[in-house]
C-alpha cells in the first residue's frame, strides 16, 4: 500500500511540474481590417540625393496607424568607393522587378513604392503622404497574420497565415528601426547619415497552402528591441500588395 501511495505522489509531482513549465514566448501580428500602406524606399549611402528621402520616411513614424516602412539599401552605388554596409544585391533585384512592372527606362535612387501600386521620387514628401492617405482609404483585398516565437539564442521563428490565393507570394522582412553611419568616401563623404526602418534580412515563400514558416537570426550586435518584423502578401505579376502587418521583435 505504501508503494502505491509513493508512486501516486510521484505522478502528482510530475503533472504539477509539467503544468508549471514556462512556455516559449510568442507574439502575434494581424493585418488591419481597414486600409494600410506599405512604403518601400530604395536608397543608398553612396547617393547624395538619398539622405533627404531617408528623413522623409523617418518623419512617418507615429504619423498614422498601419503605415509600414521598408528601407532597401541597393548595391549599385558601391562602385564610387564607399560600400554601404546595409546594401544587398537582392534588394537591387527587387527594385529591378518594380522597374519592369512600372515600365521604367531605368531604376534610380531614391525611389519609393507604395503598396506596389505607385512609384515616386523618395524625397517628394507631400506626394508620398497623399499616396499613403489613398492607400489607407482602400479596404485590404486579403488578410495576413504572423506568429513570432523566440527560438534558441538570437534566432526567431515566424509562422504566417493568410486567406490570399495560391499564386500570391508571402514576404517577411527583419527591420532595424534606426541606425547612423559616418560616410568616409563617395558622394556623401564626411557626412553622418541617419537611416530608418532598414531591411536587414528579407525572405519570401509561395502562398501555396495559405501559410509559410520563416526563420531569422538577428545580426551580430543587434538586439531584438531594436528590430521589427513586417509581413506582407504580394501579387508577383502586378506588384500589388494585398495585406500587411508588423510586430516588434522584443519580448
Amino acid at each position: 500500500m505504501k508503494k502505491i501511495k509513493f508512486f501516486s505522489f510521484l505522478f502528482f509531482l510530475t503533472v504539477l511540474f509539467s503544468s508549471l513549465t514556462i512556455p516559449k514566448k510568442v507574439k502575434e501580428g494581424k493585418s488591419p481590417e481597414d486600409g494600410f500602406a506599405l512604403v518601400e524606399l530604395f536608397t543608398s549611402e553612396g547617393c547624395s540625393s538619398c539622405p533627404p528621402a531617408d528623413e522623409v520616411v523617418g518623419r512617418l513614424e507615429g504619423w498614422k496607424k498601419h503605415v509600414y516602412v521598408l528601407s532597401f539599401h541597393v548595391d549599385y552605388w558601391n562602385y564610387l568607393g564607399w560600400k554601404d554596409i546595409f546594401s544587398n544585391a537582392d534588394y537591387t533585384e527587387r527594385q529591378k522587378e518594380y522597374g519592369s512592372i512600372f515600365q521604367l527606362s531605368s531604376i534610380y535612387t531614391p525611389q519609393i513604392i507604395v503598396n506596389g501600386k505607385s512609384e515616386l521620387v523618395g524625397s517628394e514628401e507631400t506626394r508620398l503622404r497623399n499616396k499613403i492617405d489613398e492607400s489607407l482609404n482602400e479596404k485590404p483585398a486579403a488578410a495576413i497574420s504572423m506568429i513570432i516565437q523566440k527560438e534558441e539564442g538570437s534566432k526567431i521563428g515566424i509562422s504566417c497565415k493568410t486567406d490570399g490565393e495560391k499564386h500570391l507570394q508571402l514576404y517577411v522582412a527583419l527591420v532595424q528601426n534606426m541606425a547612423t553611419s559616418h560616410v568616409q568616401r563617395g558622394e556623401n563623404r564626411g557626412k553622418t547619415l541617419t537611416h530608418y526602418h532598414i531591411v536587414r534580412d528579407f525572405q519570401s515563400a509561395p502562398n501555396k497552402n495559405g501559410s509559410a514558416d520563416f526563420h531569422f537570426e538577428l545580426p551580430a550586435g543587434l538586439s531584438s528591441s531594436a528590430c521589427t518584423l513586417i509581413a506582407f502578401l504580394q501579387n508577383p505579376k502586378t506588384g500589388f500588395i494585398l495585406a500587411a502587418t508588423e510586430s516588434p521583435v522584443h519580448y
